[in-house]
């Protein structure tokens, strides 16, 4: 995991453990906290996955980028050998 990660992941650590926090200091009953916090926790999960699944995609564009790259200049190297070979 690179360095932008990381920090990126300590911020949502920060801010879940903030909000948290928050919460139980808060002068409410029981039942409307146990409530605040199960819909917190679903909306976390929910921009999390939306987080993975657009991270996932932009690697999964990034990996056929790098492979059609890849068999361009394995193309241009036999070309390459194949000139060389021919002067030979």
């Amino acid at each position: 995991m690179n360095s932008t990660g990381k920090v990126l992941l300590a911020i949502i650590g920060a801010a879940a453990a903030g909000a948290i926090i928050g919460m139980l200091v808060a002068p409410e009953k029981g039942s409307d906290l146990r409530k605040k916090l199960t819909d917190t926790a679903g909306d976390w999960s929910s921009q999390l996955s939306q987080l993975l699944a657009s991270g996932k995609a932009q690697l999964d564009n990034l990996k056929q980028a790098a492979a059609s790259e890849a068999e361009n200049l394995a193309e241009e190297g036999g070309d390459a050998f194949n000139k060389v070979r021919e002067r030979v």
